[in-house]
């Protein structure tokens, strides 16, 4: 525990000694029965207390007491925890004990006097303590107009004040809670806008515009959206096209949209429902849309709250379904590492999964939709009136827009089917310029950001602390109206005026602007020169010297001042205690902010700027500081470290071939989004291994090889969406391709899915025989695989035989025992349902999974289970060796598979249903007592054995059952091989037996009673 120092009388040092033995004797005696006294003192502290967020207990005072004896110390001790560090340190009591002592107080009376005691020791700012102590003297505090944090204390004081006797007169407890979450909705909107908006009318009426069109244009023929035909159903007249807003960083693009709704909000004419989603919060990921879905159906809770409880139960299966995804895009993903699994089982498993995941995410998002349409009918006066728009506002939005991103393609997916069920849903983007995607039915509309007008510009400066209007004027004619830019020169112009600088000088510094084709140039000239004011004004020295050539480091701290900046920059720093003291010094820069303890960062939006300008006589500074950055990093291990390293050879333009040579897997998470702070070439190595999107100056600039890998990515995922002409018109550039390029084995797919199989296999021998004479073993292991798989599919076995036993043969050639195995798993599926299996294959595969360590099968789990899939029902133990090295997967279609294998077989033994109900439970665990929402089908009892993490075991457990027709091992041989083809006996896959099943033992997606 911690206390606060204090001028009071402290505690009696023997009291205590005595006080922590008795206890310590007391809790030694643990098999006794004991029941709790509370003292008379002990019950007076805990009541002074009870309405206290946090005290220090040498000051918590009595009712009477003058001063505070302290001894709240002793009473108190069990009956709290402790809060913040050692020298702020506070207790607070457990929640039991204030809501007991609550309940027991004898009425408001008392609470009141409890709590003025403590008034003296009450923070200065609103608090929860504050709100009680004027509800309880008959005063209670208005909550209209509060903020966010003033409703969170008012929510609390009235959940401690409800539950004293006798109180009486406080705010609805539903209501403030949601008047609370409302607040918290809006809350990231408002912080946009807590500056003054300025200019962006015509940009405002568009998006009015967009969103509730004043003049109704609908398609021809067509009646307004949502309009009731004869029938009573909703008039489709067809998709509405998303609206894009983009232009450069810095412009207001998120500003802009953040006015645009709360102004909807406030106005009661136009008032709408909405959805805002930021994917740069943690909680979302750009690149699982069943994210966004869910934060939609929590928003829309707060916003309709007598639809919360379904809202919120879609949410939740949303997050669930999220889940059962990653796990098939890991399985996509492992599949695609591996030559011999890429081109068969890989490209087969990415395109199952895209087209799954799409099928799900529509499916929610109807649904969703469904709700919204059901919920304003509620709220809606009249039966005929027309539904209100509904704004989904999707920001930072930038990562997913790139030629052929699933994510794009499932965005339209998403946005098709809410809008087919409430056609008044539009959708607006902030990101890039609308980029071209298959899966696009119709254009997109746009509003490009540009700068301010004038009488916005000195509106800004005014706003930012330039108080005189003529220097604001003379301001804006030198920097334009980019809004970042006007920031700048009214934060320079507030240094300069507080500073003997006058501000003419800073206005004359700048350059006049000159015709529009040299905008951007003066921009970054402006921005450079404005940044250098701003860095002059800094007081200390030594960190004004460092305040520049450290923009080129990701992370700065002591260590970092002392071996890597001092010496570049000319300082000297001799002692870590000067290093830290410089580093206290240079942590007090509005220009940075916490990185981590000890570490600070340069602003996003300082580095972003400032990297782009030439240094001018600094860039020898800059450079020298980077070459020493990577000495520093290199020296230490660590994937942070690694990252690092990478990343300044890469600035200091380093060959990305040799730099590739330093990479390890890791490094991905710490170089993500680095691709802006390089050149071109630079970048393309990044773009290359990390994905994402690739500005076409990036794609232009970047190696060939590179080039090839960010080609071949798009390639992949066209085909794994279905857009195979796509594929191959983007094939068509930077040709001719490096012998070991993934695109020949990309432009023989796309060939064969257009339907020109004989110039696929003829494209496939080629490249074979180029990978052989180049060395490319990896290369052309993924090349043998696909001409096997052509083979096969033009009714060639035996060649495809030849192909799969030269490429086991280049496999462990290369020493690659996983590789082998992917062909002779490849081989064994060839012939599995032939009348000459062969039996060989399965008898080495079998040898392989005995052979090879458990730490090398546990790296390439899909594959150990897709062989063991494959093998199960010839080598016996192979089930059980990879359920205990690898485990079951844990997505939903495998616990169907299990679970309706398990059915078959228990309907079909009635004497078995014992045996599995017992493993079912135990691997449930404690949650599978009976009792109301106790999930009872089998696949929803799965699913809590997965939650618990025992699927692996109750799997083991299953196959132990004497179950004599074999359909529980072939099921838990099924659920091993899902998404990726495997063998399966074919009373596993064969579907409901006649007469069907119960809804709530479905296979598909669980229902209410199998959850």
């Amino acid at each position: 525990m911690s206390t606060s120092p204090s001028d009071r009388r402290g505690v009696d040092p023997s009291a205590a000694r005595e006080l922590f033995v008795a206890r310590l004797r007391a809790e030694l005696h643990t098999g006794e029965q004991r029941t709790e006294e509370v003292s008379g003192a002990r019950r007076a502290y805990r009541e002074a207390a009870c309405l206290l967020s946090r005290f220090d207990p040498q000051r918590l005072r009595l009712p009477g007491e003058e001063t505070a004896s302290g001894g709240a110390v002793l009473e108190l001790v069990d009956d709290c925890t402790t809060l913040g560090t050692q020298d702020q340190g506070g207790w607070s009591l457990k929640s039991d004990v204030r809501d007991r002592t609550l309940r027991e107080l004898t009425g408001p009376e008392a609470a009141r006097r409890g709590l003025e005691c403590q008034l003296d020791e009450l923070p200065a700012e609103p608090g929860p303590e504050r709100f009680a102590l004027a509800c309880l003297s008959g005063r209670p505090p208005a909550t209209e107009g509060l903020t966010t944090d003033d409703l969170a204390d008012a929510l609390q004081a009235v959940l401690w004040l409800s539950r004293v006797p006798g109180v009486t007169g406080l705010p609805d407890l539903a209501e403030l809670q949601l008047t609370l979450e409302r607040a918290r909705l809006l809350e990231p909107l408002e912080r946009l806008v807590r500056l003054p908006f300025q200019g962006r009318t015509r940009e405002l009426a568009e998006l009015r515009d967009y969103l509730a069109p004043s003049d109704g244009p609908v398609a021809a023929g067509a009646q307004p959206d949502g309009a009731a035909q004869p029938d009573g159903s909703a008039q489709h007249p067809g998709p509405v096209p998303p609206l894009v807003v983009h232009g450069p960083g810095g412009m207001g693009k998120t500003t802009l949209l953040a006015k645009f709704v709360l102004d909807g909000l406030r106005d009661p004419a136009g008032c709408f429902p909405f959805a805002y989603i930021d994917f740069e919060r943690p909680t979302l990921s750009i690149q699982e849309p069943l994210t966004l879905i869910a934060e939609v159906a929590r928003q829309l809770g707060i916003q309709f709250p007598a639809h919360r409880a379904e809202l919120d139960a879609l949410a939740h299966e949303c997050q669930e379904a999220t889940r059962s995804q990653r796990e098939g895009q890991e399985r996509v993903s492992q599949l695609q590492e591996l030559a011999t699994t890429r081109a068969v089982l890989g490209r087969r498993s990415s395109q199952q999964f895209q087209s799954l995941a799409a099928g799900r995410e529509t499916d929610l998002i109807r649904r969703l939709a469904g709700v919204l349409r059901r919920a304003v009918a509620d709220r809606k006066g009249g039966a005929h009136a027309e539904d209100p728009p509904f704004a989904l506002v999707v920001d930072s939005f930038e990562e997913a827009q790139y030629r052929g991103s699933p994510v794009v393609g499932r965005m339209v997916a998403i946005y098709l089917s809410f809008q087919s069920i409430y056609p008044r849903m539009r959708l607006i983007v902030s990101g890039r310029a609308p980029v071209e995607h298959p899966a696009k039915t119709v254009e997109s509309l746009d509003i490009e950001l540009g700068e301010l007008d004038p009488a916005a510009a000195v509106g800004l400066l005014t706003s930012c602390g330039v108080k005189d209007p003529e220097v604001a004027g003379a301001l804006a004619d030198r920097v334009g109206g980019h809004p970042l830019s006007l920031k700048l020169a009214a934060r320079a112009a507030t240094l300069a005026g507080a500073g003997a600088e006058p501000t003419g000088e800073l206005i004359r510094s700048l350059p006049e602007r000159r015709h529009q084709v040299f905008r951007r140039v003066d921009q970054l000239l402006v921005q450079g020169i404005l940044y250098d004011r701003i860095l002059s004004h800094i007081g200390d020295e030594g960190v004004r010297r460092l305040a520049h050539p450290g923009l080129v480091l990701r992370v700065i701290t002591p260590e970092i001042i002392r071996e890597v900046l001092a010496g570049p920059c000319g300082l000297r720093v001799a002692t870590p205690d000067a290093a830290r003291a410089l580093f206290a010094e240079f942590s007090r820069l509005d220009l940075v902010e916490p990185a981590r303890p000890d570490a600070v960062r340069y602003r996003s939006d300082v580095r972003a700027i400032m990297l782009r300008l030439p240094g001018g006589d600094r860039t020898a500074v800059m450079r020298a500081v980077e070459r020493r950055a990577v000495e520093h990093y290199a020296a230490r291990d660590g994937l942070e470290a690694r990252a690092e390293e990478i990343y300044h050879r890469l600035r200091l333009d380093e060959n990305p071939r040799s730099v590739e040579e330093r990479w390890l897997p890791g490094v991905e998470r710490f170089l993500a989004g680095a691709q802006q702070d390089m050149t071109p070439r630079a970048a393309g190595l990044l773009t290359a291994r990390l994905g994402g999107a690739t500005p076409d100056q990036v794609a232009e600039g970047a190696d060939q090889e590179d080039w090839e890998r960010i080609a071949a990515r798009e390639v992949e995922d066209l085909l794994a969406q279905g857009y195979a002409q796509a594929a191959f018109d983007r094939l068509g550039r930077r040709r001719p391709w490096t012998p070991c390029s993934p695109l020949h084995a990309l432009f023989a797919e796309a060939l064969n899915r257009l339907g020109r199989q004989e110039e696929a296999r003829r494209a496939t021998a080629d490249a074979v025989d180029a990978a052989e004479r180049a060395g490319c073993g990896e290369r052309r292991l993924e090349l043998l695989l696909l001409s096997a798989r052509l083979s096969e599919e033009a009714g060639d076995l035996p060649g495809a035989g030849r192909a799969l036993r030269v490429a086991e043969d280049v496999a462990v050639g290369l020493g690659q025992d996983l590789e082998a195995m992917g062909a002779l798993l490849a081989r064994a599926r060839l012939t599995a349902g032939a009348d000459g299996a062969d039996v060989e294959a399965d008898r080495q595969l079998a040898e392989r999974l005995r052979e090879l360590p458990d730490a090398v099968l546990a790296d390439r789990p899909v594959l150990v289970r897709a062989v063991a899939s494959q093998i199960y029902d010839r080598a016996p133990g192979a089930l059980d060796h990879a359920l205990e090295v690898v485990g079951l997967p844990a997505d939903d279609e495998t616990l169907d598979t299990l679970g309706a294998a398990m059915r078959r077989a228990t309907s079909r033994q009635p004497a078995l249903l014992g045996r599995v109900m017992e493993i079912l439970d135990e691997a449930a665990g404690p949650s599978r007592q009976p009792a109301d929402g106790a999930p009872t089908g089998i696949t929803g009892i799965l699913r809590l054995a997965r939650d618990r993490g025992a699927l692996g075991t109750l799997a083991r457990r299953l196959l132990a059952v004497p179950d004599k027709s074999g359909e529980i091992v072939a099921g838990v041989a099924a659920a091993m091989g899902v998404g990726t083809g495997g063998r399966t006996a074919s009373h596993a896959a064969s579907g409901p037996e006649p007469g069907g099943r119960t809804p709530e033992e479905g296979s598909g997606p669980a229902g209410p009673d199998d959850r």
